[in-house]
């Protein structure tokens, strides 16, 4: 309980170093970058070539009547641009978010054991392809249950408790590796696993609950389209807040973990008592 709440509060300090906040703003940099490259390039033919669908399709006269009724005539003009954002935000985001999470996680474990565990020496049991391999396989399980456990959703008290669930279960697994690949050995890293499962599966169960707080934005920039390039950003940044804060968690928990394994002498058996010879 001690090492948990430790790691919590380390990570919420660590949150507020200039590194971190720097990483944090790392995604709305890139999505400002490509926003901005993709729009002076081709947003002019994209909105000409949604126009021209939306022309050419019997229901949009229905809609231009509706909104004539309801007085809103000007917003046809809007609509084009307003589908172009709908349709390429989502795909900026995971590409930002991947690329974002794929060089957040070594620099914060590195930040950590710089500034906490200096001495504490690195085993290098884990290459990057095996970690890769290890995500992979733990996001194909935790789909896998995704799918199995959809049915179940449609109970109301299980959907707040399911989703989250799985989650927490990739993230523990995700972020446990990652923050032990580089120092721990194969036999440390699941000695960690095994003695601190629970407390780690809890950890990623709190942080899957705190990624659900971006989704209440982005929720909102769908329904406030006036507001849409300004809420995503502001959601992409909560939810790399998150992910900065989890992977600060995990990677305090588990090195102070890892340093407790190492200072624990391991138990050599004693020498088998040579057989006395008869006289």
């Amino acid at each position: 309980m001690s090492l948990f709440l430790d790691s919590f509060w380390r990570a919420v300090a660590y949150c507020l170093h200039p590194r971190v906040i720097g990483l944090s703003l790392l995604p709305l940099i890139a999505l400002v970058l490509i926003a901005g490259g993709l729009s002076y390039f081709f947003w002019d033919s994209a909105i000409d070539l949604v126009f021209r669908w939306l022309e050419s399709s019997a229901w949009m006269e229905s809609i231009t009547q509706w909104l004539s009724d309801m007085g809103m005539a000007g917003l046809k003009n809007a609509l084009a641009p307003l589908l172009v954002i709908f349709a390429v935000t989502p795909l900026l985001v995971i590409v930002v978010l991947f690329v974002v999470a794929l060089l957040m996680m070594p620099a914060v474990v590195k930040l950590v054991s710089r500034r906490r565990f200096p001495e504490l020496e690195r085993k290098h049991g884990a290459s990057f392809f095996v970690g890769a391999l290890w995500s992979l396989g733990s996001m194909l399980l935790a789909m896998v249950a995704m799918v199995i456990s959809l049915p179940l959703w449609l109970i109301p008290p299980l959907i707040l408790v399911l989703p989250p669930l799985i989650w927490g279960w990739l993230t523990y697994r995700v972020m446990t590796f990652d923050s032990l690949a580089d120092h721990a050995t194969t036999e440390e890293r699941r000695l960690v696993f095994r003695e601190h499962r629970m407390w780690l599966l809890l950890m990623g169960i709190a942080t899957g609950y705190l990624g659900a707080a971006p989704s209440i934005v982005w929720a909102s920039g769908w329904f406030f389209a006036a507001a849409f390039p300004i809420l995503i950003p502001v959601a992409i940044w909560i939810y790399t807040l998150v992910f900065a804060f989890s992977s600060l968690w995990f990677a305090h928990y588990c090195l102070a973990a890892l340093a407790q394994v190492r200072k624990v002498p391991a138990v050599v058996p004693p020498p088998a008592a040579e057989p006395q010879l008869l006289p």
